[in-house]
């Protein structure tokens, strides 16, 4: 009685045009936020990988040192002549350029 014939045809068609815009907004999350955190994420894991006695590092919580030793979930770190912490592995941010820990 409202509706016409017409605009009753139409109205499939515009059920997908109003999910366009939500399918844009995933599309820039996904390019902006995930993908780039997953690369992050990635390169993070490779570096714990490589990570060997001699690397100086630098932890989340602000330990700055020289790894000793490496093992499966845990890197111990000497942050002073003969001062040497034990942390998760998971807690290594950065790895530092060779001589960093002598400019400090």
């Amino acid at each position: 009685m409202f509706i016409s014939n017409a605009y009753a045809a139409a109205a499939p068609a515009t059920d997908i045009m109003s999910f366009l815009p939500m399918v844009v907004i995933f599309v820039l999350f996904y390019f902006m936020l995930i993908r780039p955190q997953m690369k992050q994420a990635k390169q993070h894991k490779s570096m714990l990988e490589t990570l060997k006695a001699g690397d100086e590092v630098a932890t989340n919580g602000g330990i700055v040192g020289k790894v000793t030793k490496v093992g499966e979930n845990f890197v111990s770190i000497e942050i002073a002549t003969n001062t040497v912490v034990n942390v998760q592995k998971h807690t290594v941010q950065t790895l530092l350029p060779p001589g960093t820990l002598k400019s400090i």
